[in-house]
């Protein structure tokens, strides 16, 4: 793969800013200083600045060559990158490391916003492409519903764009390497909050009770079958109970207890008929036991769905910058969830995986110790540009 001769003069100063942002990480929609940074640099490559949409995200606007002279191309194209950090503490001794007791990048959001501002910089040397680029700098990913929130906030309306892109650093598949799937990449990401209610009394007395400790055990056991006996098994389901709550004494029998956890799904159908599923499952076995079972499944992020045209050009572009081999399109959806998702929900669009290796510390996502693989930024960089001038081509 060649890496274009402005990238590689802009690298070391990409690289910096990488570390920058990696060393200031905000929480959602507390990304002050990032937003303040990422429209500092957009008004220095003398890019449109829109800043506030969903509270903190930012969008620069960039019309191609021929704007300039009154023309250019209708057609535009939006790119996002994910701005937000993590409530952790990090464990990593470098300079750069996290300024800030319990928050760090440890998803890799810093190297988004860096490639995108990378790629910011470089389109806005030349221009040369036709149409309009408008980058996405999206606040609160992890859980927030950044991505919903600016669309709430009328971001198509007020840049109306033809199709929306995604990039996320996925370590342990190599460098030089993408994946693109045609369909579903990422789960719903659903919670579920039960409380089981019985009658207490004395634990040595339990026959003058309805224990909800057994109600709920027989119902997380219940639970299993949801993926074991109801599913296709090739139509990936989570159901994770992750936390019970109950009683306050070795010898009381509590009036209740509760659970709660997650549901993750790739297939939107299979996504209500699990929530279905599982509240009858909690509300009959809770009533065989002498108890009530209140669920509540509250609905997180959607589906991630690639769109098939957009993931087909996509592969286009990432196999004539990697090569055809080093485009893999055949992986499985991850069962993590991804807000991206609401605005493929809107537009047309393709979410990649952009390989990311071991990695200094062989961390995947989520980890202490997790930092984002700086030889891949180049790689990004690239694929936006590639991607933007094979949208946008000039006429």
């Amino acid at each position: 793969m060649k890496i274009s001769n402005e990238i590689i003069n802009f690298l070391p100063e990409i690289k910096n800013w990488r570390h920058e942002l990696h060393s200031h990480p905000e929480l959602g929609y507390e990304e002050e200083w990032t937003s303040n940074f990422v429209a500092e640099k957009l008004e220095s490559f003398g890019i449109e600045v829109h800043k506030g949409l969903g509270k903190t995200g930012v969008v620069g606007v960039l019309k191609g060559i021929n704007a300039n002279q009154g023309g250019g191309g209708n057609k535009a194209i939006g790119l996002r990158a994910d701005m937000d950090a993590l409530p952790m503490t990090e464990e990593n001794e470098f300079s750069y490391k996290s300024k800030f007791e319990g928050r760090m990048h440890a998803c890799g959001h810093d190297g988004h916003t860096a490639m995108l501002l990378g790629a910011a910089k470089v389109l806005s040397l030349k221009r040369d492409f036709d149409g309009t680029v408008y980058f996405i700098f999206q606040p609160a990913e992890e859980g927030g519903g950044g991505g919903l929130a600016m669309i709430e906030d009328g971001m198509f309306e007020q840049f109306p764009m033809d199709s929306v892109w995604g990039m996320h650093n996925w370590p342990g598949m190599e460098e030089r390497t993408v994946a693109v799937h045609k369909g579903s990449v990422m789960a719903a990401a659903d919670r579920f909050e039960v409380t089981v209610n019985g009658s207490g009394g004395h634990a040595a007395m339990p026959q003058a009770t309805n224990d909800p400790v057994l109600a709920t055990t027989a119902i997380v056991q219940a639970l299993q079958q949801i993926v074991s006996r109801k599913q296709n098994p090739l139509d990936s389901v989570v159901v994770s109970v992750t936390q019970i709550n109950a009683g306050s004494g070795f010898n009381i029998i509590p009036q209740k207890a509760d659970f709660i956890g997650t549901i993750r799904t790739i297939n939107p159908d299979t996504r209500i008929n699990v929530h279905k599923q599982f509240t009858d499952i909690c509300e009959a076995t809770a009533l065989a036991y002498g108890c009530v079972a209140d669920v509540s499944v509250i609905k997180g992020y959607p589906v991630t769905i690639n769109h098939a045209d957009e993931s087909e050009k996509a592969i286009e572009v990432a196999s004539s910058l990697f090569g055809a081999e080093s485009v893999k399109t055949n992986l499985s959806p991850s069962m993590g969830a991804e807000d991206f998702a609401y605005m493929l929900e809107k537009k047309p669009g393709s979410y990649i995986w952009l390989g990311a290796g071991e990695g200094k510390s062989g961390c995947m996502l989520h980890n202490t110790k997790y930092d984002f693989n700086d030889n891949v930024l180049p790689l990004g960089i690239s694929y936006w540009e590639q991607l933007v001038k094979s949208e946008l081509p000039l006429r």
